[in-house]
């Protein structure tokens, strides 16, 4: 029995929230065609369109005495399950892999984690030491650079919203997705520099932001052979669509597991405040596991002649991911609280920490890419640098200046790296809930990113230091 009309506003809430966010990305887009600074700055316009919702939101507020055009929940809701969804999509792809392609994923994996280390250890020095001279702020604060640059506004959001609720972090969830945000525009400014530095060079003669032509953008085939067709009594797409929510279930099922394990109190404090977070705030890598298993199965079942046809398309999953990503941005900047601006103590840690994040993580994979990636690392310091402060579709759109067609492994590390970072990340993770809890816990905090980031360093440069051994 319902409870409500059809003409009534919460009937219509969320399709309204949605067309807003795509319509503001619509028309970020027209604007980035048809301005060419602002073309040649390199935007996404997922981010472009965030800020429009942002801005115009805000003179909506002043109009309307405070209220929103839209629910500040709603748009967390979005860009939380938009990451986890998109994670999914992305690791149903089907990847063939050479032993040089593995060894490379594996460097790009390390190389990643590497950045995160590396914001982690300028975040919480800068933040440490702001919040004793200010005697404002959160300290543990910094590690959300890691978070907004390195893993994007969905775990900005997550992290940030944890550290609000339970460390008393004011405007914590506004800030982390602030950072996020300002990640894209560190993005856009540091892969403009880059690409200018190149041309003086004489290594780069493209035009920045030049569209890309379909014969460049096609990189896959709408149906690989073996498929299952587009059109059968099931729609192709929608196969694809439920196998994603399937993948994600099986990771809320697994996470509800863990709560069931927290409640019954045998973790204690520790299970409630550092493990519950860590589960719910990484359901994108609970997705990406149990996306491997459901892929998994699936291969199984096509061995066995229990299925007969490819039930996973490469080229949908692409966009269903694609999609994901695009409307977790512009939600997640459109979400941020302007009001917390007003705090001295907010304003100050926040750009000093993205300053410094940027020009911390530019400057880490400058002299790093030379090293690892000898021939192609002007593409690959664009992809990973696009990455480690905006997400993977900002380090393809870097890439794609300087390599349209991807003819470099370049594109493919980003992607194959996932396990790697994964695994090498997770020491990381469990000092997300561990830093906030005293001064002590915080400095341990710094010491063991910055002897894990040298241990990252030595396993990317191994080769070199074995020669100079031999």
């Amino acid at each position: 029995m319902t409870t409500g009309n059809f003409w009534d506003t919460e009937v219509w809430s969320f399709i309204i929230t949605v067309t807003m966010l795509l319509g503001a990305m619509m028309v970020a887009n027209m604007l980035r065609r048809s301005i060419k600074p602002l073309r040649k700055m390199l935007i996404p316009s997922s981010v472009l369109g965030g800020f429009l919702l942002l801005i115009v939101n805000f003179i909506y507020k002043q109009i309307f005495n405070g209220e929103s055009m839209f629910s500040a929940q709603m748009m967390e809701v979005i860009t939380y399950h938009g990451l986890g969804l998109g994670f999914v999509a992305m690791s149903l792809r089907r990847v063939e892999k050479n032993s040089d392609q593995r060894l490379k994923s594996f460097d790009t994996g390390v190389a990643v984690v590497g950045g995160y280390l590396i914001q982690a250890v300028v975040g919480l020095v800068l933040s440490t030491a702001l919040f004793y001279i200010m005697q404002k702020g959160f300290a543990a604060s910094g590690l959300l650079l890691p978070m907004g640059y390195g893993q994007g506004p969905g775990q900005a959001y997550n992290w940030g919203r944890t550290y609000e609720n339970l460390w008393g972090f004011d405007n914590g969830t506004s800030f982390g997705l602030t950072v996020a945000a300002m990640g894209f525009v560190a993005a856009s400014v540091g892969g403009v520099i880059y690409l200018n530095l190149l041309r003086r060079k004489g290594r780069f003669s493209g035009s920045l932001g030049a569209e890309v032509t379909e014969a460049e953008d096609s990189k896959e085939a709408v149906t690989a052979k073996g498929e299952i067709p587009l059109s059968e009594s099931l729609d192709k797409l929608t196969v694809q669509v439920a196998l994603v929510f399937i993948g994600y279930i099986m990771a809320y099922l697994i996470m509800i597991g863990f709560n069931a394990l927290i409640n019954t109190g045998i973790l204690g404090d520790f299970g409630v405040n550092t493990v519950q977070p860590l589960v719910w705030g990484f359901n994108f890598l609970f997705g990406t596991l149990c996306a491997l298993v459901l892929k998994g199965i699936l291969g199984f079942c096509r061995k066995k002649n229990i299925i007969h046809r490819e039930y996973t398309s490469n080229f949908m999953q692409s966009r269903i991911a694609g999609f994901m990503f695009d409307i977790m941005v512009v939600a997640s900047i459109a979400a941020i609280d302007l009001s917390a601006f007003t705090h001295a103590e907010f304003i100050v840690p926040l750009l000093c920490i993205c300053i410094a994040g940027a020009v911390a993580t530019y400057f880490y994979l400058a002299k790093l890419c030379p090293i690892v990636y000898p021939d192609y690392s002007d593409e690959a310091f664009l992809s990973l640098y696009g990455m480690l402060t905006g997400t993977a579709s900002t380090g393809v759109i870097l890439l794609r200046e300087k390599d349209p067609r991807f003819e470099t492994p370049a594109a493919n590390n980003l992607v194959y790296q996932q396990p790697w970072a994964i695994a090498f990340g997770f020491p990381m993770l469990l000092m997300l809930g561990f830093a906030p809890k005293g001064t002590v816990q915080l400095f341990a905090t710094i010491g063991l990113c910055a002897l894990l980031f040298v241990a990252m360093l030595i396993i990317l440069l191994r080769k070199k230091i074995f020669r100079k051994k031999k």
